[in-house]
């Protein structure tokens, strides 16, 4: 739950914290937050907004840094 707490109070919106333990929702659960889910949540409208476009760049970081790591055809090496 910290890991979130730090992405909130990264984004400026350390307020909701408390209202996303509540809700459970962990780092891996944010890429299926919708609107609808944050509006429930009490999250205002513009702060739903700056979320969700955060929520799709941790999606684009997360792509860059998997497809660096990955070797070239897109496995592994194997010894055989």
């Amino acid at each position: 739950m910290q890991q979130i707490a730090d992405w909130l109070k990264k984004l400026g919106m350390s307020e909701y914290a408390e209202r996303f333990v509540e809700n459970r929702i962990v780092l891996s659960v944010l890429p299926d937050l919708t609107d609808q889910d944050l509006e429930k949540m009490g999250v205002l409208l513009g702060d739903r907004r700056k979320m969700l476009r955060a929520i799709r760049d941790l999606g684009t970081t997360s792509l860059a840094v998997t497809a660096s790591s990955t070797p070239r055809g897109g496995r592994a090496n194997s010894a055989s």
